[in-house]
């Protein structure tokens, strides 16, 4: 994903604009892993080979959104992976 793209997308869910970018890695010209927040709804999306999945809930697949927040536990805000939407790591471990 281009960082300049970041300003075009809105949350697909709330259709807010203000959307927070986390960097996981990244080459010269593209992000190739990160998240994506939105500031309203606290959902995230996460950026995979370079590809950001900006899907609504209902066609997100939890056990690869939960294996994604798991994986990158050390990069992704910690209010992300106890509230975000639609799945976060604290409902796996109740």
């Amino acid at each position: 994903m281009k960082k300049n793209l970041l300003e075009i997308l809105a949350c697909p869910i709330c259709k807010n604009p203000k959307l927070e970018l986390f960097i996981f890695k990244e080459d010269e010209t593209e992000i190739e892993t990160g998240l994506i927040v939105c500031s309203e709804c606290n959902r995230y999306y996460p950026i995979k080979g370079t590809i950001p999945v900006m899907l609504p809930d209902d066609l997100r697949n939890k056990d690869e959104d939960l294996k994604f927040l798991s994986s990158n536990q050390d990069k992704i805000p910690t209010k992300v992976l106890s509230e975000g939407k639609p799945f976060s790591l604290s409902h796996t471990q109740k």
